[in-house]
């Protein structure tokens, strides 16, 4: 009997550690599989989101080459049309060597006028720092309002006849809630030191006062923007009533208004105007992890005080 008893326990025993073999290995090629499906995934996001950071393809200029920086999209802090990104892609251009010339092609509405101006002022720097090298502005299907603050320091601008160019003006939007509150039944209890730190308070009556200072605030902010519009196209530049006013024009119309000087496209302008085909990218582009970290940082803030009519754009 204990001989009997002694085969049932080894039998019993072989059968739970192969049980337990079998579900180490299942476990194995479950963890195995979770890995290669995580690594597929961070693959894909890899591809759609870029392929890390860095200059395009500028290292492979071997001569004489035309330098092709992008300007796309809103102009803002945090994205890819920041001051800091433009401007530096800037930099690396006129530094490189070989770059002949540049162009900065623009299909941007707009943005924050403080980017713009550090935008255009750069460009301006560089300009007296490497007086040899030409920068010149072809837009696309749009450059209004910021954009175009940005593309008026250029040597010259070239553009499309159906390309929409101008919107030299400024603005502050945003939203009142007052009505609604008061047909939901909600009261607002607003605190505050110091008489106008409500400025603007979406949730507030509109006050005539602050009214008053914003429209004084966005009317100083135009100015800048038409001195300097003034300062980049000089006596190309045609006047009229209309002009300044925010409205948008065709690149035909920009034309006779002196806001452009011609047609023409990226390609077309490295060819017959700075006589230099071969194109080099010098934009920095993010990869995903700088994006990712962006959009869920500093750029949702910004976005939220665009909502509210915080902060003023040239858009």
């Amino acid at each position: 009997m204990a001989d009997n008893g002694n085969w049932e326990r080894d039998v019993l025993e072989k059968l739970v550690l192969a049980t337990v073999k079998e579900q180490r290995k299942t476990r194995n090629w479950s963890i195995f599989f979770k890995i290669l499906g995580f690594s597929y995934l961070f693959a894909v996001l890899y591809l759609i989101f870029g392929h890390g950071s860095g200059h395009g393809d500028k290292m492979t200029a071997g001569g004489k080459h035309t330098a092709v920086v992008e300007l796309n999209g809103v102009i803002a802090p945090n994205k890819p049309a920041s001051a800091e990104s433009i401007n530096e892609s800037l930099r690396d251009a006129f530094k490189s060597r070989n770059t002949k010339g540049v162009i900065l092609r623009i299909n941007s509405p707009g943005g924050s006028p403080v980017q713009a101006g550090q935008i255009y002022d750069e460009i301006r720097r560089l300009r007296a720092k490497y007086p040899a090298i030409p920068l010149y502005a072809v837009v696309e299907d749009v450059c209004a309002s910021g954009g175009y603050y940005a593309a008026a320091a250029a040597d010259r601008i070239y553009v499309d006849k159906a390309s929409l160019i101008g919107s030299i003006g400024v603005l502050m939007d945003g939203f009142g809630f007052t009505g609604t509150m008061e047909k939901l039944g909600v009261e607002r209890r607003l605190l505050t030191a110091g008489a106008n730190k409500g400025f603007m308070d979406p949730f507030s009556p509109m006050n005539p006062v602050q009214r008053e200072h914003a429209q004084k605030m966005l009317a100083d902010i135009h100015q800048q923007f038409i001195k300097v519009v003034r300062e980049g196209r000089g006596t190309r530049l045609h006047e009229t009533p209309e002009l300044f006013t925010g409205l948008i024009w065709s690149g035909d119309q920009g034309i006779k208004l002196g806001l452009a000087d011609g047609y023409g496209s990226v390609a077309s302008i490295a060819r017959d105007v700075i006589k230099a085909e071969e194109l080099v990218d010098f934009t920095k582009h993010e990869d995903f992890t700088e994006r990712l970290a962006k959009g869920l940082g500093a750029g949702a803030m910004s976005n939220v005080q665009q909502v509210l009519g915080l902060e003023p754009g040239l858009r």
